[in-house]
């Protein structure tokens, strides 16, 4: 019995760096974003993409944004795109009050129905982060702080190929 156990929590492991190590098709969901358009993700086909999950109520997601306007402005000229979504709990006025105070480059949906967070694998934590190459696949998921210089050579990369 003891041997069986040891069995399915080594398997439940090793499924679960399957998701990280494996890149996955990124969910065909459509964004509404605050500027009242509602795009498509796979409209970013073709480009680098980071989908960043946050919260008008996240430190860390409010000390990201600086970083991630930074990253973004150095690096959408060259084909790279960031979406922001808020939580599905964050309300829409404030949202838009901390994107406009922020002076947020990149568009920021909405999720009030939790439809994307649900989509990207019921998101609890913020920051969660995706990186999604070229093709669509994404190819890491950072919760947390990111690195945010590891997360640009990535991107570079991406955009070399």
């Amino acid at each position: 019995m003891r041997k069986i156990l040891k069995i399915s929590v080594y398997l439940a492991f090793v499924l679960s760096l399957l998701f990280y190590l494996i890149p996955t098709k990124a969910p065909d969901i459509s964004l509404n974003f605050i500027d009242g358009q509602t795009v498509d993700i796979d409209s970013f086909k073709g480009k680098p993409l980071l989908v960043t999950f946050w919260s008008t109520t996240c430190s860390i997601c409010l000390e990201e944004i600086p970083r991630l306007t930074k990253l973004y402005d150095e690096l959408n000229k060259d084909g790279f795109e960031i979406i922001g979504i808020a939580m599905s709990y964050d309300p829409p006025n404030r949202v838009i009050a901390l994107s406009e105070k922020k002076k947020i480059p990149y568009p920021i949906a909405l999720d009030i129905s939790a439809d994307a967070e649900m989509a990207f694998g019921k998101i609890k934590a913020t920051p969660t982060n995706f990186l999604i190459n070229a093709d669509g696949k994404i190819i890491q998921r950072f919760v947390g702080i990111m690195d945010i210089d590891s997360l640009r050579s990535k991107i570079k990369k991406l955009l070399q190929t």
